[in-house]
């Protein structure tokens, strides 16, 4: 695990699944985590998990279809930090799943909000604080019909891939520019609320723990891996 002490993190999505095991792992290796998301109980309980295992945490409730609100928790890291060295972006809606013939129109403009335009308000609202640190990293989760499309899953994978762009046009926009190195890491297959609403008839059993994706993360963020660094986080990861 690598150490990250002295910096901050700041993760999305960080009240349950993956988000919340990246958030614990960050600060077992050592950094101070800015736990985003939308349900302040949720967010309270990963607070008290990285309290009791010794870490350092505080909790932001955020909704991310409120670009002002993103606004606002740049402004507020900014003002107590006065910088950002990592920015995991977990967080994302899964709309119910369907033919792209019957598409609810609402949800799916959820989708497009949470998974898209935050994605970008994110990268614009924070790109200040991290070309302020001196080594800024941006990890983004990605999803694999995000590139490899399947039926019924158009609404997510549309937004998914639209947001991956971004991420990757990002990356090369600043690659040669500033210290910032952008990693796409695709999870894969893991035991998530998420997961369970898309395959509810899985054995929970059959699929990894949130915890590997978790310290595969942690560990690449003391790698010196190139921007834009993609990769698949494998069962046995």
């Amino acid at each position: 695990m690598s150490d990250l002490a002295g910096q901050v993190a700041l993760v999305t999505g960080a009240s349950r699944g993956i988000g919340a095991a990246i958030a614990e792992a960050l600060a077992k290796a050592g950094a101070h985590v800015v736990l985003t998301g939308r349900d302040t109980g949720l967010l309270e309980a990963v607070e008290q998990r990285i309290f009791d295992c010794g870490g350092s945490a505080t909790i932001a409730p955020v909704d991310l279809s409120d670009a002002d609100g993103i606004a606002r928790l740049a402004n507020a890291v900014a003002e107590r930090w006065g910088k950002l060295d990592v920015l995991v972006h977990s967080a994302a809606v899964l709309p119910e799943l369907m033919a792209v013939k019957d598409i609810d129109q609402t949800a799916f403009s959820k989708a497009l909000t949470v998974n898209v335009l935050a994605t970008q308000a994110l990268i614009s609202s924070f790109d200040p604080l991290l070309r302020a640190s001196s080594d800024p990293r941006l990890v983004y989760l990605t999803t694999s019909v995000a590139t490899a499309p399947r039926a019924f899953w158009g609404a997510y994978a549309a937004s998914k891939a639209a947001a991956e762009a971004l991420v990757d046009c990002h990356a090369q926009e600043t690659r040669n520019i500033s210290k910032l190195r952008v990693a796409i890491i695709d999870p894969g297959a893991t035991r998530t609320a998420m997961r369970a609403k898309a395959y509810p008839g899985e054995d929970p059993n059959s699929v990894k723990q949130p915890d590997v994706v978790a310290d595969r993360v942690v560990t690449l963020l003391g790698e010196q891996f190139s921007s834009p660094h993609r990769e698949r986080v494998n069962q046995t990861s």
